[in-house]
């Protein structure tokens, strides 16, 4: 008889930091200061994304007048920035500010898409790690493009699931796979999760982590989104740890009857 081994995981890790979650969320687009408090809260997170470029809230408040800092790790992300050079000030006007030296890099290449300029996004990793920052590069599901970032000395490669907002799930599960495969850095599935589901797939496929904003913050209910990420992104990651059963094409008896005493 097997004996019981009670689960127990890795913290993730970046640049030398360890978090207990492997939930990130995002700081905009919540219809109220108040409830975006409580969906962290009930999200588990222990970081936060915080675009750079939009720091005051429509109340007119600093949007770090709502986060406690004892409680959550800032992660300063370069959104809207369409140049290498954009970024790179950005990042460090960031760094300046004293919010964070780890960053998650966004270069955008199409207004429409939102997709990233990977030529520019590698560059930009690149002058930044030679900076002394811990990048968080969103990329687009490109395996080489991911191992590209890694060398260039990324502490985690972060690509697509879909388009940012879009909340269509995991489109090309098939290229996060060979992600995982050839990269060593933590891979966190970035942008298009719109439910439950969509979070723990990315985990079952073997992902470190899910980054989301409009998944929790424009569902109908946030905070109860936020739960749902929260125990969705558990149950994937055990899953995954646990090793499902492989995939058949027909029936296989769960009791089979080889070897039972004839009954008659």
């Amino acid at each position: 008889m097997t004996e019981y081994t009670e689960y127990k995981d890795q913290p993730l890790r970046f640049g030398g930091r360890e978090f207990a979650s492997r939930l990130i969320v995002g700081s905009s687009k919540y219809p109220d200061p108040p409830t975006m408090q409580k969906a962290w809260e009930a999200s588990g997170a222990e970081i936060i994304t915080v675009a750079v470029r939009r720091m005051n809230l429509a109340t007119g408040g600093s949007l770090l007048d709502y986060i406690d800092l004892d409680r959550y790790t800032l992660l300063p992300n370069t959104a809207g920035c369409y140049t290498s050079e954009e970024a790179i000030k950005t990042s460090i006007i960031a760094r300046e500010m004293g919010l964070s030296d780890m960053v998650k890099l966004e270069v955008i290449g199409d207004e429409k898409t939102l997709f990233p300029d990977t030529a520019a996004l590698l560059e930009a990793t690149k002058i930044l790690v030679k900076e002394g920052f811990i990048v968080l590069p969103y990329t687009n599901d490109d395996p080489i493009v991911a191992k590209k970032l890694e060398d260039a000395g990324a502490a985690a490669v972060m690509p697509l699931g879909a388009p940012i907002g879009s909340g269509l799930g995991i489109r090309n599960p098939y290229n996060i796979k060979i992600i995982l495969e050839v990269v060593r850095v933590p891979v966190v599935v970035d942008a298009g999760v719109g439910t439950a589901s969509d979070a723990a797939f990315a985990m079952e496929l073997g992902c470190e982590g899910v980054l989301m904003n409009t998944g929790i913050a424009g569902a109908k209910d946030p905070v109860t989104m936020a739960t749902a990420m929260r125990y969705a992104v558990e149950a994937g990651r055990r899953a995954y740890m646990a090793g499902r059963i492989p995939k058949k094409l027909y029936a296989s008896a769960s009791t089979p009857l080889e070897g039972m005493p004839e009954l008659i």
